[in-house]
């Protein structure tokens, strides 16, 4: 079934005011813009790189676990200001270029770029927090945030126990999701093209993070999975609780369809009111998250890379809220507890 939003003329309207005064308003500087990404890169990517070239000099376990948490950290990071922009042609004017660094990107911290984009473009920017069209919204039954989900005896300690579960997710999804996807996709007669990639990916995954540690560190094999696990435990605490707090806070809408798949507003309230943001107008913040925090713009914007998210957001906030339009905001701490609030309510539902 086909999912479509509300027509509702009077958004319709404001959405293309806004996208016009943004396009005449923002002050476009490639050149600028292209200096940031370096610095980022430079500062991202010389940390996962320094940090992985020492995964074959230190000799003490416990500086070899800490050190494979550091790199863990500055992948995803790399990841988080580069992947996200990339997959929606943002950085690069070569729609080539924006995939392939993307997906090698997507490649360094486990997940299959490919099916992770498809997801992403088709059904989560299409219709955020939607039960049964936005695909992010399959989340295990451990987890209750939609409110017409099915209500567990052991949802009522969700927000006790999430921080815990939530340390499991980049392992689940790596060697996980993907290959369910992947078997679900081959079951719809996916390419040979498509299963050589996804094993390729995951050999190279493997490969650079467990078997040439095996081969060529000064550890052995016990210390180098301890490594392994505890950088999977940050990376997924990390990004779970930060891709959580921009949809699932207490003040996040959870639109509904109908058996059309008509769903009970408009494309353009939808996006507003299912993101949440966090330091949407700091420099700093959108320097460091790559403009996770400002969500709001990204859905609204997602051809604009997050370097002018915090001079589009001047623009986009007074206009909605000169329409009385308030967009959610917190802090990250205050988007965390937020999130764990909804997760209480959700459990006593």
């Amino acid at each position: 079934m086909q999912a479509r939003h509300l027509k509702i003329s009077e958004h319709s309207q404001l959405y293309n005011s806004i996208h016009k005064e943004i396009k005449e308003s923002l002050s476009i500087d490639k050149k600028q813009s292209n200096r940031y990404f370096l610095l980022k890169l430079f500062i991202y990517g010389g940390l996962s790189l320094t940090s992985y070239s020492l995964f074959y000099i230190i000799e003490n376990p416990v500086w070899f676990i800490l050190d494979y948490i550091v790199f863990g950290f500055s992948a995803v990071l790399l990841c988080f200001n580069f992947a996200h922009d990339l997959s929606h042609n943002a950085i690069f004017k070569n729609a080539f270029l924006n995939n392939f660094f993307f997906e090698f990107i997507y490649t360094l911290v486990g997940a299959h770029p490919e099916a992770w984009k498809d997801r992403h473009e088709h059904s989560h920017h299409f219709a955020p927090n939607v039960k049964n069209f936005d695909t992010d919204m399959a989340i295990t039954g451990i987890i209750r945030v939609l409110p017409d989900s099915e209500l567990r005896w052991y949802h009522k300690y969700q927000h006790l126990y999430a921080g815990i579960a939530y340390t499991t997710y980049s392992f689940y999804w790596v060697f996980i999701k993907d290959f369910i996807v992947l078997f679900k996709n081959t079951k719809k007669n996916a390419s040979f093209k498509y299963i050589f990639r996804f094993i390729v990916q995951k050999c190279f995954y493997i490969s650079y993070l467990l078997i040439l540690p095996l081969i060529f560190s000064h550890q052995n094999p016990l210390i180098i999975l301890i490594a392994f696990l505890a950088m999977h435990m940050v990376q997924s605490i990390y990004t779970l609780f930060t891709f959580f707090i921009t949809h699932h806070v207490s003040g996040s809408v959870y639109p509904k369809s109908d058996e059309n798949g008509i769903i009970n507003t408009s494309w353009f309230m939808n996006q507003i009111k299912s993101s949440n943001d966090f330091y949407p107008f700091s420099r700093l913040a959108n320097f460091i998250f790559g403009g996770v925090n400002n969500h709001i713009a990204h859905h609204l914007f997602p051809h604009i890379n997050h370097y002018y998210y915090p001079q589009l957001n001047r623009i986009l906030f007074k206009r909605l809220t000169e329409q009385g339009i308030e967009p959610n905001v917190t802090s990250y701490f205050g988007g965390v507890r937020s999130h764990l609030l909804l997760l209480k309510r959700m459990g006593n539902a």
